[in-house]
């Protein structure tokens, strides 16, 4: 069974949160190497440098079983084996990931609403998209089933009991 929905949203948030620290780092590089001098210069060259760098980053961690905000909420990503993702695999989920965003921006893109319109309807297909996993037999995102994947409660390395040092030579 699959960690609660409000466990892995606030995940999803902490993670959210995270980005912006890679999303710096990131476009400092870029700009730097292209001596971007406007923000709107190179834009479009700039977000497809970020979704790269972003599927190096979930990709990497994810064949590794978790990212940083994973691991602060205790929560593993496997294969549906149970098994950990191979590199492909979890590019993969990288890429069905984008539902998440995607139908409400290219909606919003399209229909040339302005941002306040963009930021309700981009936050109400994320509440739908959340609240479809309940409707999972184990509980998982749309993306995880799709891509193969599944999410697990992991119990933080020091939960797990020590033996107890042999004191009868003493």
């Amino acid at each position: 069974m699959a960690p609660s929905l409000r466990r892995r949203m606030a995940c999803w948030l902490y993670e959210g949160m995270l980005m912006f620290g890679v999303v710096f780092i990131a476009g400092y590089l870029f700009s730097t190497l292209t001596q971007t001098r406007h923000a709107l210069d190179n834009r479009h060259a700039q977000q497809a440098f970020l979704f790269v760098v972003f599927g190096i980053y979930f990709a990497w961690f994810w064949a590794k079983g978790q990212t940083l905000a994973m691991k602060t909420w205790h929560i593993r990503v496997v294969d549906r084996t149970g098994h950990p993702l191979t590199q492909a695999r979890a590019l993969l989920r990288y890429l069905v990931a984008w539902l998440w965003l995607l139908p409400p921006l290219a909606v919003s893109g399209l229909a040339g609403l302005p941002g306040g319109e963009m930021t309700v309807l981009l936050c109400g297909w994320i509440v739908i998209w959340a609240l479809l996993s309940r409707f999972h037999p184990q509980r998982q995102f749309l993306h995880d089933a799709i891509a193969g994947t599944r999410l697990i409660h992991a119990a933080p390395a020091d939960s797990v009991p020590l033996k107890k040092p042999n004191t009868a030579h003493r």
